[in-house]
């Protein structure tokens, strides 16, 4: 992978890999940074909740030009398959360029492209002195992946440029020009359990392999959500044998789309080979409904010690009605853009701790009455079932610009460097943008970068003719503003 052109760029990406930066550990990654920077003799800053900022001054001649911030994210989605053994907190990513030559991936985990390019993409640019571009200003945020807290956090005035380029999106050849806000929902359902009844046996069941994926990116991809599929089969077996809830886990990240969840029940002995056999009829149902989307996706059952305790059967009723209940997937497209994503929700997480049912929603929407209209559902759902609901982490979408000099600069510059015209888009999931305009007013704004399939899943890779195409067009449109 360093041997890949630019090298800059690549070799800026292969030292992060070995940085492990999940979201919520930013010490190893914002020192990595801030050394960088004052390494090359460049004026380093650091606020104070962990956003690294490194100034560049001007190339000769480009003093007096509006000034530019290249702006990206240091943390990454953490996610790997059941199989894989590798923690996150710890261990350096395993990527690796794919036989083909075409795409560079990771064994078995999420590879950190996302938003790992284009961190080193800004590195390079950093130290690359043959560049010409105005006073440039590198800005790396903290935890963008769940909850953006970098950029909500951002002080006013710490920026000094008037255009940012987002190095922030996945489809090469894109200039998006505006992105959907979000708000995070929470409900809670707090418990005593009640003791198992005597002679019933404990199951394990288990449904994995799902894709999952980007809930903003692929949430139109019709892929499975493994929590709504799991709670399918939990309605079936209380209503029919009995089955009694013990604790339930799913998903882990609030913008992934879950790929694997799993519960604990316990059924009277005699509905072993019953219940056996209704996991079996699932995992044949939802491979026939997911058939050519899912072809991985395993359902299974396994009998493991019976616990003394279980949730008491209310509760474990009310929880499963409004699961089935919560919308997951797309609710609305943009009318003039029927191809786009409007607003949507993902039923993201869900998990059994300390005598506590906690379900998580990210809930998205261009049009903000539409992400209350949303949030509104989501909590009627849970509220009916008597859990508390709460919401929290709301970030604004970040409205079109059609009009933008700097979309003009950046369309002309593509056409003249490739020879044919970006497509300018909005997308559907979350961008920095929208947060970071809100506190500095006049802000122009593009995020672009090269391709990038399936971010947030262990199927992630990055294409690596478009990294080179990516870097030639961010350099030429830096020499243009």
């Amino acid at each position: 992978m360093k041997n890949l052109e630019p090298k800059g760029v690549w070799n800026s990406f292969y030292s992060l890999t070995q940085i492990p930066r999940p979201s919520g550990k930013r010490k190893e990654i914002a020192d990595f940074l801030v050394n960088y920077g004052k390494s090359l003799g460049l004026e380093t800053l650091q606020d104070e909740i962990g956003n690294v900022l490194i100034r560049k001054p001007a190339s000769q001649g480009y003093e007096n030009h509006p000034g530019v911030i290249l702006q990206g994210h240091m943390d990454m989605v953490p996610q790997k398959n059941s199989d894989k053994v590798f923690d996150f907190e710890k261990d350096a990513i395993q990527a690796y360029v794919e036989d083909n030559r075409e795409w560079v991936t990771a064994d078995g985990t999420t590879l950190g492209a996302d938003n790992g390019i284009g961190v080193a993409t800004a590195m390079a640019i950093l130290a690359d002195k043959d560049a010409v571009h105005p006073p440039l200003e590198a800005f790396f945020t903290i935890d963008e992946e769940t909850g953006m807290y970098g950029a909500n956090d951002l002080k006013s005035g710490w920026l000094k440029g008037k255009y940012l380029l987002n190095l922030d999106s996945e489809t090469e050849g894109e200039l998006y020009v505006g992105c959907a806000g979000g708000v995070d929902a929470e409900a809670t359902f707090d418990y005593q359990p009640v003791e198992t009844e005597e002679g019933d046996i404990a199951l394990r069941v288990t449904i994995k392999g799902c894709k999952g994926g980007h809930s903003g990116c692929d949430i139109h991809l019709q892929r499975a959500n493994a929590i709504k599929l799991l709670f399918r089969f939990l309605k079936d077996a209380v209503a029919n044998f009995e089955a009694r809830l013990v604790s339930v886990e799913g998903g882990n990240m609030r913008n992934s789309i879950p790929r694997e969840a799993s519960t604990v029940i316990t059924i009277p002995e005699e509905s072993y080979q019953d219940v056996q056999d209704l996991v079996d009829r699932y995992e044949d149902l939802f491979l026939r409904e997911y058939d050519g989307v899912e072809p991985d996706l395993h359902f299974s059952a396994e009998e493991i010690e019976c616990p003394k305790t279980e949730m008491p059967e209310d509760v474990q009723d009310f929880l499963i009605h409004a699961i089935t209940l919560c919308p997951h997937g797309v609710y609305r497209v943009i009318p003039e853009m029927p191809d786009i994503v409007e607003t949507s929700n993902n039923l993201a997480i869900i998990e059994t701790k300390d005598n506590q049912v906690k379900a998580i929603c990210l809930a998205r929407s261009s049009v903000e009455s539409r992400k209350e209209e949303l949030a509104s559902i989501i909590q009627s759902a849970f509220s009916l079932a008597g859990a508390k609901v709460e919401f929290s982490g709301a970030y604004p979408g970040w409205k079109p610009n059609f009009k933008s000099g700097l979309l003009a600069t950046m369309k002309s510059v593509y056409e003249k460097e490739f020879g044919e015209s970006p497509r300018i888009v909005t997308i559907h999931a979350g961008l920095e943008c929208g947060i970071i305009g809100s506190k500095y007013e006049g802000m122009e704004m593009i995020s672009f970068g090269p391709t990038i399939e399936h971010p947030h899943s262990p199927d992630e890779r990055v294409n690596i003719a478009t990294v080179q195409k990516f870097y030639k067009f961010v350099l030429a449109a830096l020499k243009a503003i």
